[in-house]
């Protein structure tokens, strides 16, 4: 089926539009949700993403590994009624992985941008057979300063690595300004 990539900077509206994108495909959405509530802040922009979701619309939450979820949806009849699904976000799921090596080590980061790859590439190879189209939002992450430290500047490079080849695989590309979609693919 359609994958449908939605990018932008951070507050610029990503996942507004993307719920209203999957929305519009049909009133049962599966929403695939990355984040964490490691902290106060984070536990309230949970809740707030929560508080959105129609109660039609089903949420697994994954921090690592979305080609599970995307298997598990695959294989199980229950899901084929659901019309679009919904992965927030990207920006995310990195840090997860990020945040789960030591970025001083060389041989470290190497590894994890090698399986965080391949774990996205099959991500996408699942999506592209699935029944429902599957909307992913993720931050751009080029148009600001380079990182000063190691860590923000691997996990900046990977993020972008990671956009590139999610966009090349996707059907659409919407690029998020100040709440207004731009489509440029």
């Amino acid at each position: 089926m359609e994958i449908i990539f939605v990018t932008g900077g951070a507050r610029s509206g990503k996942s507004r539009f993307a719920e209203k994108k999957a929305g519009e495909l049909g009133e049962k959405v599966i929403y695939i949700a990355t984040a964490q509530a490691l902290d106060e802040e984070m536990k309230h922009r949970i809740l707030i993403h929560r508080k959105r979701r129609p109660s039609t619309w089903k949420t697994f939450e994954e921090h690592k590994f979305l080609s599970k979820v995307l298997k598990h949806i695959k294989e199980d009849e229950n899901y084929d009624e659901y019309r679009a699904i919904l992965i927030d976000c990207m920006a995310l799921l990195t840090s997860n992985w990020v945040c789960s090596v030591d970025v001083e080590d060389e041989t470290e980061r190497e590894y994890l941008r090698k399986a965080y790859i391949d774990e996205v590439e099959n991500m996408l190879k699942l999506a592209k057979s699935l029944k429902q189209k599957v909307i992913i939002v993720s931050n751009e992450v080029g148009l600001g300063l380079v990182p000063e430290y190691p860590l923000g500047r691997f996990y900046r490079d990977l993020l972008g690595e990671v956009n590139q080849i999610i966009a090349a695989t996707s059907d659409e590309v919407y690029f998020m300004v100040s709440g207004i979609p731009i489509k440029i693919k």
